[in-house]
C-alpha cells in the first residue's frame, strides 16, 4: 500500500497563496504513475470534502466548486509527488488538506497537513 507524506501546511493572510506537497513512497508491484490522486480537505466536525482530483498521466483535472479557478493540483511522477497551488486564499479555506491516492477500488491517505487562513 502506497505511504503519503503531505507537507506546505501553515498560516496564511487572506488573499495569499501556498503550495502543498504530497510525497508517495512505499511502492511494490505498482508505481506512483498507477495512481490516480486527489485532494480532499475537512474541518473539525464536517465531513471531508473533495478539493481536486488528477489522472495518473496527469493530463485531466477537476476541482471543487469551492476552490476552482483559486486552486491547482499538479503531480511530478518522475518524483513521485503530487502538488496543490492554493491562491486568492479565504477564510473558510482553513482546513486540515489530505492526500489520496486510488489504484482501482483500494485507496491510500495521508496524515494531513494544516492550512489555516488568518488575518
Amino acid at each position: 500500500q502506497v505511504h503519503l507524506v503531505e507537507s506546505g501546511g501553515g498560516v496564511v493572510q487572506p488573499g495569499g497563496s501556498l503550495t502543498l506537497s504530497c510525497a508517495a513512497s512505499g511502492f511494490t508491484d505498482f508505481t506512483f504513475s498507477d495512481y490516480a490522486m486527489n485532494w480532499y480537505r475537512q474541518a473539525p466536525g464536517r465531513q471531508r470534502e473533495f478539493v481536486a482530483a488528477i489522472t495518473r498521466a496527469g493530463d485531466n483535472t477537476i476541482y471543487g466548486d469551492s476552490v476552482k479557478g483559486r486552486f491547482t493540483i499538479s503531480r511530478d511522477n518522475a518524483k513521485n509527488e503530487m502538488y496543490l497551488q492554493m491562491n486568492s486564499l479565504k477564510l473558510k479555506d482553513t482546513r486540515v488538506y489530505y492526500c489520496n491516492g486510488v489504484r482501482g477500488s483500494k485507496g491510500s491517505w495521508g496524515q494531513g497537513t494544516q492550512v489555516t487562513v488568518s488575518s
